[in-house]
């Protein structure tokens, strides 16, 4: 296959949840087909972004795009501007004449399918277009938007995220119907977008893991009563995931572990969160790091706070593959073939869960056996060649219909059986 790959970003450094889903379904997918990587580019990757970038495309093309600094003056001119706009924020920041204008000519060079992934570039995408086209959506984005509103306590953020929720509800739904096949992380994405967007066109892939990448070292010893997170500290689900965790369950945890310590591991953490590590020196921000395996392997527990999110947390395969005992919201584990109790445990509430991190704390014997069952879980079924393979799979019968697939999404993946 020709396959146009469409982004908003280059992917080096391969440091949150969409790139490195990007980056390894493309690293696969590049073995027997063709990729041209189109991306806007905001000048912030350094020149390693572009030279690595023939790990996972063989053609890449930048459109140079600037996108205003959070916290700027201008960041909150454009969020008031964008009160006139008929996108949300989150879209209308990446929209291009340029990659419009280069889209059109890839489609006319000669392509089998065009891939939006992500639904942000899809505000560049023509409207009319002479291959099938498929659009990747790592979320649900609406309802990442809607959870924003319905958890924000101020009444002019809460209004104002109001307007940002039905904005995307409306473009999302529009987009959803533009392209000829919708490509969602979970069974529940997949059912959400059918039903909430009135489209037939909808499959599903699994998460997938390098199973191999993330496997214990034994070389790192364990800390009794540390519990780790990792994730970009500038993505907001991850920023109140963690405000959540740091204000209503940490203290619960010290009444019964009082040495209970905290290691945050992510990019741009904000200035808040620098300021609870000095005050408190049993919880610890990292920042980016270069590798993640080593806080991961010292912790005794990894923790999945969240109460906003949409598609599938990568981070929780990887905690598992790393034979890490997880505990996680529903939300932070929604749209994974998890099971409570035997591969993870679920908890909702601020004391279940702090109960939850105790017991796995105080009983090693609980811990071990949910980290190894995490770990035959993924590594019998989740490895990345595997997953590309459905998706390929999607791709290529997308093309011999014309775009139109007919086939049931059981009976397409009928693979996933030995997935």
């Amino acid at each position: 296959m020709q396959i146009l790959w469409l982004k908003t970003e280059l992917l080096h450094p391969v440091d949150k949840g969409g790139k490195i889903r990007t980056y390894n379904m493309l690293k696969q997918l590049k073995r027997n087909h063709r990729i041209t990587y189109l991306t806007l580019d905001d000048g912030s990757a350094g020149p390693e972004a572009r030279q690595r970038a023939q790990e996972y495309c063989d053609e890449l093309i930048c459109i140079p795009h600037r996108i205003r600094k959070k916290f700027s003056g201008a960041f909150y001119f454009e969020l008031l501007s964008n009160l006139a706009s008929r996108f949300p924020y989150a879209i209308k920041k990446y929209e291009s004449a340029g990659m419009h204008e280069q889209i059109k000519a890839q489609v006319q060079k000669g392509i089998d399918v065009l891939i939006c992934d992500f639904l942000a570039p899809a505000v560049n995408v023509p409207r009319v277009l002479s291959c099938p086209t498929i659009l990747f959506q790592h979320n649900v984005e609406a309802m990442i938007w809607q959870r924003h509103f319905e958890v924000q306590a101020n009444p002019v953020k809460k209004n104002y995220l109001r307007t940002q929720w039905h904005k995307m509800e409306n473009f999302e739904r529009d987009i959803c119907r533009l392209f000829d096949v919708i490509v969602a992380v979970s069974v529940e994405d997949r059912e959400q977008i059918k039903r909430d967007y009135s489209v037939n066109q909808v499959f599903d892939v699994p998460t997938g893991v390098d199973t191999k990448f993330f496997s214990p070292s034994g070389k790192e010893a364990v800390e009794p009563h540390n519990v780790v997170f990792t994730g970009s500290m500038d993505w907001l689900p991850n920023v109140d995931g963690i405000r959540y965790f740091t204000e209503q369950i940490l203290p619960l945890i010290r009444r019964s572990i009082a040495d209970a310590s905290l290691t945050i591991v992510g990019r741009n953490p904000n200035q808040s969160l620098l300021e609870l590590s000095k005050k408190d020196p049993l919880i610890r921000v990292t920042g980016r790091v270069e590798d993640v395996r080593p806080y991961m392997e010292r912790a005794a527990a990894y923790i999945v706070p969240l109460r906003i999110g949409g598609g599938t947390r990568l981070k929780i395969f990887e905690a598992m593959a790393m034979e890490k005992p997880v505990i996680s919201t529903t939300v932070g584990a929604e749209g994974l073939p998890v099971r409570n109790e035997q591969e993870l445990i679920l908890a909702d509430s601020p004391e279940d869960f702090a109960s939850s991190v105790v017991k796995v704390l105080r009983d090693g014997v609980t811990g071990s056996k949910l980290g190894l069952a995490g770990a035959t879980l993924v590594r019998e079924n989740f490895g990345w060649p595997k997953v590309a393979d459905i998706f390929a799979e999607i791709c290529e019968r997308t093309i011999a219909m014309g775009g139109t697939l007919s086939t049931r999404p059981e009976e397409l993946l009928m693979r996933r059986g030995s997935c």
